[in-house]
């Protein structure tokens, strides 16, 4: 196992796809410092673009800082191999040997080793134990090669072959991007119980939510090349540092994140000061009922949820949309007007963006 650690790394791309460097198109990760503590999975979760692989491949090796340093146990590796750094890698792509049966594929760490006896032990150790995890559903890929295998068995084999290298850290490059719904859920599981059993430093990258909260023991919010945030899924949640945060980390799939509102629409908001206030849609109580701590709104939009007897409502207040996440028991609709006091909510600065507090 082993601690990552990213300290003042800075790179610059040019033409991030290499397709024409003419143009001068560049992507710059700047100053950025992270820690990946030892033994956890830590997902770096952001919009597509954010520089989520770009950061992968720095700590792999795969590219080099133009200044900072990545270390490995407090060891500096900036300059050290990828294959010398005792990683295992599952790309997007999978990236197998086609001309390889899969069982030379899984194994394929050893193969490109000089034989001994003790690396030729090691290697059935490792494939056995490989085998009992991931069970039958590798078993009966391994006498195939890649081209004959779907999506879904390729990211197994490609998963068994991450694992049975003699790796220290795991690196993983959203390898279920390429799958249906059922088979990305079935594998998201499959994979946090492989991560439980090796306790192994992983970093994932991903831009899925869902995909984050299962598998995440700590979260690294990134944006434009920058880390954001960095900590358990539910703290960064309830407490986001700026508004970046607040609007991209949602726990709730279906609902829309927050709500902002500029502080003097609501009762009492000018005390806060010119500030904007975001709200969560679970933290928003609807009534048709006038209250003087409620603001007024005009329903916009009405979705009804009959499994959770609940309603996604959107409701317009002053230039700004709120959504609200309500039991169905007013039965609003578009046009009703709709009174709205927030339970909870967070204070956010208007010119840096940056959270400067919250209700209580």
């Amino acid at each position: 196992m082993a601690r990552i650690d990213l300290i003042d790394v800075c790179k610059t791309l040019n033409d991030r796809d290499g397709s024409a460097p003419h143009r001068g198109a560049s992507f710059s990760i700047r100053n950025l410092t992270l820690r990946v503590p030892d033994g956890l999975t830590m997902v770096i979760l952001g919009p597509s673009g954010c520089g989520k692989t770009t950061l992968l491949k720095l700590i792999a090796g795969l590219i080099t800082p133009d200044s900072g340093a990545v270390r490995y146990d407090d060891v500096d590796v900036t300059r050290v191999r990828p294959g010398d750094r005792r990683i295992g890698m599952v790309f997007q792509n999978y990236a197998l040997y086609p001309h390889f049966e899969s069982r030379t594929n899984v194994l394929s760490y050893f193969l490109f080793r000089k034989r001994t006896p003790e690396l030729s032990a090691l290697a059935r150790e490792k494939y056995q134990r490989t085998s009992e995890l991931m069970g039958v559903e590798l078993t009966a890929l391994l006498g195939r090669k890649p081209g004959t295998l779907s999506g879904g068995e390729k990211q197994r084999v490609a998963l068994g072959r991450c694992i049975t290298r003699d790796a220290a850290l795991f690196l993983v490059d959203e390898p279920f991007a390429n799958l249906d719904q059922a088979l990305r859920e079935k594998y998201r599981v499959n994979l946090k119980i492989l991560l439980r059993q090796y306790a192994i430093t992983t970093v994932y990258v991903t831009h899925d939510h869902n995909e984050a909260l299962i598998l995440g023991d700590v979260l690294a919010i990134m944006n434009r090349g920058r880390i954001e945030q960095v900590g358990a899924c539910e703290d960064i949640y309830h407490a986001p540092k700026n508004e970046f945060v607040a609007g991209f980390l949602n726990l709730h799939a279906g609902s829309p994140p927050i709500s902002f509102v500029d502080a003097a629409e609501l009762p009492a908001g000018r005390s806060l000061g010119d500030v904007r206030v975001g709200v969560r849609p679970e933290d928003v109580e609807v009534s048709r009922a006038e209250r003087a701590d409620a603001v007024r709104g005009t329903v916009t939009t009405a979705l009804r949820l009959p499994i959770e007897k609940g309603a996604l409502l959107t409701i317009r207040v002053g230039q700004h949309e709120v959504h609200a996440r309500t039991a169905d028991d007013e039965r609003l609709g578009t046009g009703d007007p709709a009174w709205l006091r927030f339970r909870r909510y967070h204070v956010f600065d208007k010119a840096s963006g940056a959270r400067v507090g919250a209700s209580t």
